[in-house]
């Protein structure tokens, strides 16, 4: 791992430098798996990156590195600012340092600022830009302009420039070639959400095109068997639902359903519902993934039938079903929306379970440190006031030995009051 704690602040860029927009991380194991949490610098708190109250100047951040708290900081993308990240992953020789033919595509045609990403097995580009609309990550390749952090090690690549340039142009042409380029294989998709669960792996690489325009699909939802429930969530209704967070899970499990388990698809449809709303683009997990990925990870995870063109069988499609378990729960298609949902909001609690506890260990432990520092300080004023006393019996033996007895205590009291005084 780069050693975040050792960055050069002239080395980044100075409009990553100014912004107050600085997040500090820690690597922890999630479900087997390293992972970067995001943390608020100064407190050790969960951070969000849609929430400007749990984010810092750089030094600030930077400063927080040297607790046993952090392990290093992030930069939070938003859209007040026009700086696009692009983040390569597995592109990197840890050892030779040889960089695959794409990533040095991509950095090459971008030049702009580039460093190791903490891994060291990636990279990290920025550029002055805005991103393209569409998907925004294939395979090891994902671009962010809002709602994400970027961790930043200060590790430049020297055949970079050392400034964030504007390379609106050359993101297009990247965009366009190596992220929404829809000739692709869509299994390539799965490359990454692979890692949630098997069943998820198996339903996003359905072998299932189906070929139809947007409006084409739509219609032959509206026109299915269940097309009124369709249309009712698709306009926006959360009738039927307790909380539109299911309905959303409803809806799409339809359009899994309809797409075959095409997942940029599936956010791309849900996008011109009326059921969006700014929460879709809201980070809800540890792992960086937004509110509505993983309710399109789990709404295809959870929709085993899918619709195949190549059946034969006209718009009176019958509604999803899902597959039944051994438990006697259901799984998948609509009706499985509840179970997803129901899921997806267990997993969203026992996160934030997992981060206040360790909030609540760290508070302990910084306890314990004040309780121990008080201690001391006690002990050490109690070896004070000892002294002080010591020298006071003192004082009163010598000022008896000259001026007697009763003198002396007149005299001592006398130097008592003033001193009262002076305290």
């Amino acid at each position: 791992m780069s050693s975040t704690t050792s960055i050069e602040q002239t080395v980044l860029p100075v409009d990553l430098r100014e912004r107050d927009q600085w997040v500090c991380w820690r690597q922890e194991q999630r479900n087997g798996k390293e992972t970067k949490i995001p943390v608020t610098p100064g407190t050790g708190a969960f951070a969000s990156s849609t929430d400007p109250e749990t984010w810092a100047s750089f030094e600030t951040a930077l400063e927080y590195t040297e607790t046993v708290y952090a392990d290093g900081v992030g930069f939070v993308f938003t859209d007040d600012d026009p700086i696009v990240g692009v983040d390569l992953d597995d592109c990197r020789d840890l050892q030779t340092g040889d960089v695959d033919d794409t990533a040095r595509d991509i950095i090459t045609r971008l030049d702009s600022y580039t460093e190791v990403s903490p891994s060291g097995t990636g990279y990290h580009v920025l550029v002055r830009g805005e991103l393209p609309q569409g998907r925004n990550r294939r395979g090891s390749i994902e671009l962010y302009d809002t709602a994400r952090f970027f961790t930043v090690t200060g590790d430049h690549l020297e055949e970079t420039p050392d400034w964030i340039a504007r390379r609106q142009d050359a993101l297009v042409a990247i965009h366009r070639e190596y992220v929404q380029d829809t000739g692709t294989d869509a299994a390539s998709e799965s490359d990454y959400h692979g890692e949630a669960d098997d069943q998820s792996a198996v339903n996003s690489t359905v072998d299932i095109d189906v070929d139809f325009e947007d409006e084409e699909l739509l219609e032959k939802a509206r026109s299915a068997s269940n097309g009124d429930k369709f249309d009712r969530l698709w306009r926006g209704s959360t009738t039927g639902y307790e909380s539109q967070s299911e309905a959303d899970m409803a809806l799409c499990c339809l359009l899994a359903f309809w797409t075959g388990g095409d997942a940029a698809r599936v956010d791309r449809l849900f996008r011109q519902s009326g059921l969006l709303r700014e929460k879709w683009d809201d980070v809800h997990y540890s792992d960086g993934s937004t509110y509505g990925e993983k309710t399109v990870e789990r709404a295809i995870a959870n929709t085993d039938d899918v619709y195949d063109p190549s059946s034969g069988e006209g718009t009176d499609q019958r509604e999803p079903q899902g597959r039944t378990t051994s438990s006697g729960q259901t799984v998948g298609g609509t009706d499985g929306a509840r179970t997803a949902y129901l899921a997806e909001k267990n997993q969203l609690l026992s996160e934030r379970v997992s981060d206040l506890e360790a909030t609540l260990k760290q508070k302990n432990e910084r306890l314990k440190e004040l309780e121990a520092d008080n201690r001391t300080l006690r002990e050490q004023l109690d070896a004070c006031e000892d002294q002080l006393e010591g020298l006071d019996q003192q004082a009163d033996l010598e000022t008896g030995a000259e001026t007697g007895g009763e003198d002396a205590s007149i005299w001592n009291r006398a130097r008592r009051f003033v001193r009262d005084g002076n305290e």
